[in-house]
């Protein structure tokens, strides 16, 4: 009697139990259920910022929740990308990443205390931006070659401005610096907005960076364009030169990705990823991305990683060359 009595108790638990997980909704039908944080590298206003908070707003529309934009500077992107990192994989935190978080600062950084292709998951290449090479609005060149005459007449005497310690537009820099054969001043930042500033008030001579921070002060003639690091001239600034046009096969873009923590449950990332691809082919978007400089991307998520190992292969010799580390 006491056999069948535990027999009849271990069934009744084990259909209890194949109930519960039956019952048990997928958490793509649960999730969000409550607010999610995106977390940007860099200080506001930057142009990471500027697409991260439009695109905020559209996960929240989509998603029917509360996408809260957190900034977290420093270290080249690496105390926010360090924070994402650490975030449980639940698909409440994401990061807005750049090309340093997403490939190159391992390249650079001698102790990081992430790893980019085990800590994140990818979800989608959101857009592509080229450096422009931007000047103070007094200084004595207008285009690229002449400021490469101007730092070879004036060795140690041109300061440039940085986005922070191996950025791209740090990156771009040194590499410019090598294949022109100049050599200048560093002073690093953290965002576009303090170098813009800077160039503004005429305490730096030149700044490299990505393009949108810089648009408007270009188009206004507070600042000089001295060239933009793309394979091609920019519609919106016809007059601007490539940086190739004087050095040329130079070409230098910092580029926009989605991450979340790894092992973020893949129906999690797969609806990040279709909210993400279809603003990004909306009319609206693509002019607002245009008028920043910036091409929008997209695909999945095994386009994203096949992309990053492809700047990883391209930077990885540049880096070395250049001996940037920190």
């Amino acid at each position: 009697m006491r056999i069948i009595n535990r027999r009849r108790a271990t069934l009744g638990l084990l259909g209890s139990a194949l109930l519960l997980t039956q019952a048990a909704p997928a958490l793509s039908d649960t999730w969000p259920s409550r607010p999610i944080t995106m977390i940007v590298p860099f200080t506001a206003g930057t142009t990471s910022d500027v697409i991260a908070r439009s695109l905020a707003h559209e996960l929240g529309d989509k998603l029917k929740q509360t996408v809260i934009v957190e900034n977290k500077g420093g270290a080249g992107g690496n105390l926010g990308a360090m924070a994402v990192a650490r975030a449980p994989a639940d698909g409440y935190t994401i990061l807005f990443a750049t090309t340093g978080q997403a490939a190159t600062n391992q390249l650079m950084y001698k102790k990081m205390e992430y790893a980019p292709q085990r800590d994140f998951t990818p979800v989608v290449l959101v857009a592509k931006a080229p450096v422009i090479v931007t000047a103070r609005p007094d200084a004595p060149y207008s285009t690229l070659k002449d400021f490469i005459a101007y730092a070879k007449a004036n060795p140690g005497k041109v300061t440039a401005g940085f986005p922070g310690n191996g950025t791209l537009g740090h990156i771009t820099g040194e590499l410019l610096a090598r294949n022109a054969g100049i050599d200048f001043a560093r002073t690093q930042y953290r965002g576009s907005a303090a170098i813009l500033t800077d160039l503004l008030g005429k305490h730096i001579d030149v700044g490299m960076d990505s393009l949108a921070g810089y648009v408007s002060a270009v188009k206004e003639g507070k600042i000089e364009a001295l060239a933009i690091a793309s394979s091609q001239r920019w519609s919106k600034l016809p007059d601007v030169p490539t940086v190739a046009e004087s050095l040329p096969g130079f070409e230098a873009g910092v580029w926009y990705a989605m991450l979340v923590p790894a092992k973020v449950p893949t129906d999690v990332v797969d609806k990040l990823n279709a909210v993400t691809n279809a603003w990004l082919k909306d009319a609206k978007t693509q002019e607002f991305l245009a008028n920043l400089g910036i091409t929008p991307a997209g695909g999945s998520p095994a386009d994203l990683t096949a992309f990053t190992q492809k700047e990883i292969d391209k930077w990885g010799p540049i880096i070395k060359a250049a001996n940037i580390s920190f």
